[in-house]
């Protein structure tokens, strides 16, 4: 079992990380920059105040302990500035990123092309460049993480809300009880510097999953995109093969059935 663990940035995924970590580690500690009202369903002794945009709180992290970063990397100046005072004792470190680092530019294929960790990314947004400082300087393992749902964030909401309609533009989701499994196993055995894909391998069109939802709930999209990007299809071998995690929630039509609520 492994001392200490630091949940960097406490929200949706690490609600079910926390019980999954505090099985490996002695100690986990979540952050919040207002714990008292985020956290409060920690004990006191598991919470800690950190903001990045306030160095004054960074002293309230313990040394040696590793770090989960669970907010976007941003902005690049106080990411170098706070990852410069975690150098004096490199933690085993863990990012977690977006696929939508990837830079696709002007490309129409269709479908797309499967994107794997060797294509180019988008240095131009600020949370690229901060994630490539901690990777590049500081060894972590960068997660590039697909679009997360599970319960309490219902992609079937999305198409309600109109956020989403059915169209040809392929998506890519994790569910969040994977995602949290696989934050602890790239803590355990990723390999310094790495980034893996973190998608469940089976991406959708918003078509397939509208329509679906029309014929088993009768659940109508209220907005109508056109059929004119092609979106991603983000490749999970490095993953499963490497870093060896096997998805568990792979089914997304028998998943959102689970958490459907009418």
């Amino acid at each position: 079992m492994r001392e200490t663990l630091i949940i960097l940035g406490s929200g949706y995924t690490a609600r079910f990380l926390f019980p999954l970590a505090a099985r490996q580690y002695r100690k986990v500690l979540a952050t919040s920059r207002e714990p008292e009202k985020h956290l409060a369903h920690l004990l006191p002794e598991q919470r800690l105040r950190f903001d990045l945009a306030q160095p004054d709180t960074w002293t309230s992290l313990p040394d040696s302990a590793d770090i989960l970063w669970c907010f976007p990397a941003v902005p690049p100046d106080l990411v170098r500035q706070f990852g410069e005072r975690l150098n004096t004792s490199p933690p085993r470190l863990v990012v977690l990123g977006s696929t939508s680092a990837y830079d696709i530019g002007e490309s129409r294929d269709y479908p797309p092309p499967w994107i794997d960790e060797a294509a180019p990314i988008d240095l131009s947004k600020p949370r690229v460049q901060g994630e490539e400082y901690l990777r590049k300087e500081l060894g972590a393992v960068v997660l590039l993480v697909a679009g997360i749902y599970g319960p309490g964030r219902n992609p079937l909401d999305w198409i309600r809300k109109g956020r989403v309609g059915p169209s040809r533009k392929y998506v890519n989701l994790i569910h969040v009880e994977d995602l949290a499994s696989i934050c602890l196993t790239a803590l355990e055995r990723g390999t310094s510097g790495e980034v893996y894909n973190v998608s469940d391998g089976t991406p959708k069109t918003w078509k397939e999953i509208c329509e679906f939802a029309q014929q088993r709930w009768g659940i109508m999209p209220s907005t109508s995109i056109a059929d004119c990007e092609p979106g991603k299809r983000i490749s999970t071998g490095k993953l499963t093969h490497t870093l060896g995690y096997e998805i568990r929630h792979q089914d997304l039509q028998a998943e959102l059935t689970k958490i459907h609520n009418p």
